[in-house]
């Protein structure tokens, strides 16, 4: 036996394969580590090409953004003449102050040139109504009857009338803007749920349904499109849910926003929390139309009895009085 074994191992042959296998072994355990790294290190350099490339084209979007409301949005720098007047008469000190530019912002109006615009028609139309109520009563004969105090004062509230116009108007606005957000916002809400809970960040969760939310609230996706750019630049992300608060104006915003904020600093769950916000913003968008359909019959009283029961009335009784007339009932 022991023959055997000391003729083996002086084969040359079977010295030949041993070399040979360990030779193998020692290149597959050389080449395996080798190739597994480089295939992570290409992976990472991979991810980091992705990312610098999203991050080129969000700074170009947002250059591009910058530039286009520059030329010609509401950011855009005013040199008009209104611009001069509100500046030689300082009328951002006496009539502007943080209130009125919280309305701007709820109506949707940021930047210097809308400010511009609201303070020179405050300005401006008081002394339009004026002139105009002026030359109406006292060279065309208006309000010919009436004493010299009442003339006086229509003039007066002319011109108070006019003075309060773009107050009404940017509450108008912001109104109709509230109402547009606060009937689309349950389905964005949803739709950043979903992306949230597929693994897309917040950023990119709040530009997706920007894209997708754009065909039913156009206000909407532009607040969603200006967090995001927040996001991206302001050094206190609470800072960019808050704005988003403060810009809409609603509590069901508000409640988002609190709890985002809550879940950037003590790092709880977001899904949990917009779940159960997007049922509380659907039942009150249920709870809406339920009342606005509740208080259809009180409204549609008058009109009915005013336009549809006399027509009831003249389709009923009306061939019957002709009837009656046939048969001389009613005498000749």
């Amino acid at each position: 036996m022991a023959d055997t074994v000391v003729k083996t191992l002086a084969d040359p042959s079977f010295l030949l394969a041993l070399l040979v296998s360990i030779a193998v072994f020692a290149t597959i355990f050389t080449v395996i580590p080798v190739t597994g790294g480089d295939t992570l290190k290409a992976r990472m350099k991979s991810v980091a090409l992705e990312r610098e490339e999203l991050r080129a084209k969000q700074q170009a979007r947002l250059a591009a953004e910058a530039e286009r409301r520059r030329r010609g949005g509401l950011r855009h720098e005013d040199r008009s003449p209104m611009r001069t007047v509100v500046d030689r008469l300082d009328l951002r000190r006496a009539l502007a102050d943080e209130s009125t530019m919280a309305k701007l912002r709820t109506a949707g109006y940021r930047g210097q040139s809308p400010l511009t615009k609201f303070l020179f028609f405050r300005l401006v139309l008081p002394l339009i109504g004026l002139a105009l109520s002026v030359f109406y009563v006292f060279f065309l004969g208006g309000l010919a009857g009436q004493p010299s105090v009442i003339r006086i004062f229509a003039c007066i509230l002319a011109a108070y009338t006019g003075f309060y116009l773009p107050v009404l108007y940017v509450s108008n606005q912001a109104s109709k803007r509230k109402k547009s957000i606060q009937l689309a916002w349950p389905d964005a809400l949803d739709l950043l749920l979903i992306c949230v809970e597929s693994g897309i960040s917040v950023e990119q969760a709040f530009r997706r349904v920007a894209d997708e939310i754009g065909s039913q609230s156009v206000a909407l996706a532009e607040e969603f499109v200006l967090t995001n750019a927040e996001l991206s630049f302001l050094q206190e992300r609470r800072q960019a849910y808050e704005n988003l608060a403060a810009r809409t104006g609603l509590e069901s915003v508000k409640a988002v926003s609190q709890a985002l904020i809550q879940a950037e600093r003590y790092g709880t769950p977001v899904s949990q929390a917009l779940r159960v916000l997007a049922n509380e913003s659907r039942e009150a968008r249920m709870h809406e139309a339920e009342k606005k359909a509740a208080s259809l019959p009180p409204k549609l009283t008058v009109p009915m009895i005013m336009f549809f029961l006399p027509v009831l009335f003249a389709v009923i009784l009306g061939p019957a009085a002709i009837q009656l007339s046939r048969d001389g009932l009613f005498g000749n």
